[in-house]
């Protein structure tokens, strides 16, 4: 089979497209034909040498595909042959085949064409436990997304709708923020001309902040809060290292939590992708809840996947085709 492999860290010209090993289905694994791989910041930080795979997974990138069963491993029940799946992994989705833990596989779901449905395990499955299953989003309560344009920020942007929640986003150019707003999105902020805490606050405050940026926000998170408010942090694209107003937190009586989704055990994993397919996945079926492609580019061009990522601009996912 062909896999994207990573010569050393670097920039995109470090992905080649090479003949590998096949993958084999150990016990409790299906083995998947790959029809598409979605891009992931995470992805960007494996290339660069930043966020190697946890023991034991694939050194290939890619956490998240879409494909067909091609066999299953011992002890496997409820899947078989011909079924078409998606999966959320720890690695290995750059790839013409890859080995998934049999609780990690979803079935596509609704009229969700294959290729798309590469878009969505990753992302439903970060957005599901963390707003729904820590935070608890509620109905009438207010989510501010940070990144609101980015595969995390629309589907949690139609998530939270879904729940009867409002929804504030945050991106960096209108056209984005307009197409947030399609989305569903009730209040669009454009965080180089607009303050965020401002806005927020103008509407009574955040109950929940899904946060990518990590360290540069932080303050302006807890300020952003209303009482009883939950901050979760998923990511650290401006810094790692910030301070942190306890007192402000405890007149808030307000939460900060800080979450990642590919190191946990299997049995965490298991829990999340069940806790999706039970009650998410019916409001992908309906169409409620939907998968939002930018663009499809040749799993064997991952690298200029990476580049347009990296370059901003994208709405929501971008999809790495194995077969083109």
């Amino acid at each position: 089979m062909h896999a994207i492999t990573i010569s050393e860290p670097g920039g995109p010209e470090v992905l080649t497209w090479t003949e590998v090993p096949d993958a084999v289905a150990g016990p409790g694994e299906v083995l998947v034909d790959v029809a598409a791989s979605a891009v992931n910041r995470a992805d960007l930080l494996q290339r660069q040498g930043f966020y190697p795979p946890p023991p034991g997974a694939s050194e290939y990138p890619g956490l998240e595909c879409s494909g067909t069963v091609a066999e299953v491993g011992e002890g496997v029940t409820g899947w078989q042959p011909g079924d078409q799946v998606c999966a959320l992994l720890a690695g290995g989705g750059y790839a013409e085949q890859v080995a998934v833990p049999a609780e990690q596989l979803l079935p596509v779901p609704g009229e969700v064409e294959l290729l798309a449905a590469a878009g969505l395990p990753e992302v439903a499955c970060t957005v599901w436990s963390n707003v729904v299953m820590h935070a608890r989003l509620g109905e009438d309560e207010l989510l501010l997304v940070h990144g609101g344009a980015g595969g995390v920020g629309t589907h949690a942007i139609q998530v939270a709708k879904a729940l009867g929640a409002r929804v504030a986003v945050t991106a960096g150019d209108d056209d984005r923020l307009d197409r947030c707003g399609q989305l569903g999105a009730d209040i669009l902020i454009n965080y180089r001309t607009q303050d965020f805490v401002a806005t927020v606050k103008e509407h009574g405050g955040a109950d929940v902040i899904l946060d990518v940026m990590g360290a540069k926000y932080l303050e302006s998170n807890v300020n952003a809060l209303t009482t009883g408010g939950r901050l979760i942090i998923i990511g650290m694209q401006g810094g790692r290292k910030g301070e942190l107003d306890i007192a402000k937190l405890l007149t808030k009586r307000a939460s900060v939590a800080a979450t990642s989704l590919r190191a946990r055990p299997l049995e965490e994993k298991a829990a999340i992708v069940a806790d999706v397919r039970e009650r998410l996945w019916p409001l992908v079926e309906q169409g409620t809840v939907a998968p939002v492609i930018d663009q499809v580019i040749p799993m064997s061009n991952a690298g200029e996947a990476h580049r347009a990522l990296d370059a901003g601009g994208v709405f929501g996912k971008i999809v790495l085709a194995a077969h083109s």
